[in-house]
């Protein structure tokens, strides 16, 4: 399958491709072409609900990362992305709605393959699962993989920056906002714990 150049940047900054990287790539496709372009700054805001390979595709398309902190991760395990767009006066939730096309025997090397079996052909039989999966993914129509619905929002407020203070017990530099008091010690959470 030929991969246009954003999902070659894609698959370069991730180090392969997979289902997972296939969803953010469309989902990120998908919020640009309503919001506009990539974001330099903060324009656009990405709240991701959880923490895998697809959002590796995210960062790259929107432009939207944990250091400008327009990229916002709340650990609920969902195929769910939120994208705001500051300028745009919009936002889109993106949910993936996908249920691979896999027979009972698919089913039983996936579940193999989960539990910890790894026999050179079932390696092999998965790896074809996930190519064919990545195809269907990459080729279905929005309709057919994506529940996108605009939303109502209020955008969350532009990243702050925070001066740096030194724990008071290990000497490390933390920000402010990270402080806590213990006996009159400014300290860094892990020294407060």
């Amino acid at each position: 399958m030929e991969y246009d150049d954003t999902l070659r940047k894609v698959i370069e900054f991730h180090g392969h491709i997979c289902p997972g990287l296939a969803y953010g790539y469309r989902a990120a496709k998908a919020a640009l072409k309503a919001l506009g372009e990539r974001s330099a700054d903060e324009e656009i805001v990405a709240v991701v609900e959880n923490d895998s390979c697809s959002v590796d595709a995210i960062q790259v398309m929107t432009g939207c990362t944990f250091g400008k902190g327009n990229l916002i991760f709340k650990d609920f395990g969902k195929q769910v992305y939120t994208f705001f767009g500051r300028s745009a006066g919009k936002g889109l939730r993106i949910s993936v709605d996908y249920t691979p096309r896999e027979s009972p025997e698919d089913k039983k090397a996936w579940e193999r393959y989960l539990s910890g079996e790894r026999n050179p052909d079932l390696v092999k039989r998965v790896r074809e699962l996930k190519a064919r999966k990545v195809e269907e993914i990459l080729t279905a129509d929005d309709e057919q993989i994506l529940r996108i619905h605009e939303i109502e929002y209020e955008p969350p407020p532009m990243a702050r920056i925070y001066p740096s203070l030194r724990c008071e017990k290990c000497g490390e530099k933390v920000m402010s906002s990270r402080i806590k008091e213990d006996k009159g010690r400014k300290l860094c959470i892990p020294c407060s714990e």
